[in-house]
């Protein structure tokens, strides 16, 4: 499957155009060095923390890391692995030299300043180092089959995480004790980890879009709780309100609203459109309901080997949908001094629209 993506990447890489002055026609390059990890999960399969990729335009492809991970990474990864015993770029260097590449593509969003200068000051002298952005990401929007099972299974336990969670809850109970019951449950559902810092905000804190937990005591009132994890490698994501006790008529009129832009912009997912539309779909409903200002943030984003990946489902996204993209549609609404509601759930693009993967209910609730 990973030899597969990167006879796909090196495709594209024939066709990029390296970033360059306005006006300067830009060469294609001959080489590729991958230093993102999840980019290089993707590319290799090896899941350790220390690793680059060195991908030619014949498709030769070279596996770095340290020997913590000599064992691990052989059993991993699907291309050749070389151990470096010293400076990684030292040993990405001698290897760039050996294969005589001249024009070495580089992640500009991801290998930092310090890493390139190393780098650059270890490379031949006849190689140029070329920034690309997005080339990997770019593929990693497109989930193949395997992906989408893993997602699938993933946003299972982190659905069933949440009720055996809230079978605990109890009045006076801290958020942060539910949030730590939630992360217990999800990996106890076989989770790797949190897919990001577990929310859980309870009355007036529930208005901050990404609240902490903290030691504020869940009472009477509003309780929103928004969380996700990696499983097999892959995020899940997903946002559900709470009303402990009676549900005044405020709260079930903005749940509503709510309720009905978030499905307004499902309806608005599938192939061939664009994200900034499944936005519109959203932001249109909350405006018709005089909410349009307290909805701060954008309706979705993508998710796979990362919680957050493209597309982001703004109102200036231009990224045309595709089948096989794994997504979040989350609209909400923040009111200082009153509280918030987000509704939250990962879907995966069709090829007739989308399938909503989030099996918990999004009718209102109260305990």
């Amino acid at each position: 499957m990973a030899a597969e993506r990167r006879v796909r990447l090196v495709e594209r890489l024939a066709e990029a155009g390296a970033a360059q002055p306005s006006g300067v026609k830009a060469k294609a390059p001959d080489s590729f060095l991958v230093t993102n990890l999840e980019n290089v999960r993707y590319l290799t399969g090896f899941t350790g923390s220390n690793g680059m990729l060195l991908l030619g335009k014949d498709g030769s492809a070279r596996l770095f890391t340290d020997p913590r991970y000599t064992l691990q990474a052989a059993s991993e990864a699907d291309c050749k692995v070389t151990i470096a015993k010293g400076p990684m770029a030292k040993s990405v260097a001698k290897a760039i030299e050996k294969a005589g590449y001249r024009r070495l593509a580089v992640e500009q969003e991801h290998l930092t300043l310090g890493a390139s200068e190393a780098l650059k000051k270890d490379l031949p002298s006849r190689t140029e180092t070329l920034p690309v952005s997005g080339l990997v990401e770019n593929l990693r929007m497109v989930k193949d089959a395997s992906e989408l099972q893993a997602i699938r299974e993933s946003v299972i336990a982190n659905s069933e995480a949440l009720e055996q969670a809230l079978r605990q809850l109890k009045p006076g109970m801290s958020e942060t004790d539910l949030a730590a019951e939630i992360d217990y449950r999800n990996r106890k559902l076989g989770a790797e980890r949190p897919a990001f810092d577990t929310i859980v905000a309870s009355g007036e804190r529930s208005a901050l879009p990404h609240a902490h937990p903290g030691d504020t005591l869940i009472g009477s009132g509003i309780l929103l709780i928004d969380m996700g994890a990696f499983l097999h490698g892959y995020a899940s994501d997903m946002t559900r309100m709470v009303h402990l006790g009676k549900a005044p008529a405020k709260y079930k009129q903005a749940y509503a609203a709510v309720l009905e832009a978030q499905l307004a912009a499902i309806a608005a997912v599938k192939p061939g459109v664009k994200a900034s539309k499944v936005d519109k779909a959203a932001r249109d409903v909350l405006k018709k309901h005089g909410l349009e200002k307290a909805f701060v943030h954008s309706t979705g984003h993508g998710l796979g080997l990362e919680i957050h990946e493209r597309p982001r489902l703004g109102r200036k996204d231009s990224t045309v949908l595709t089948e096989g993209m794994a997504i979040t549609i989350e609209p909400g609404v923040y009111l200082e001094g009153w509280g918030g509601i987000r509704i939250e759930d990962t879907i995966v693009v069709t090829a007739t629209g989308c399938e909503v993967l989030t099996p918990t209910t999004k009718d209102l609730r109260t305990i």
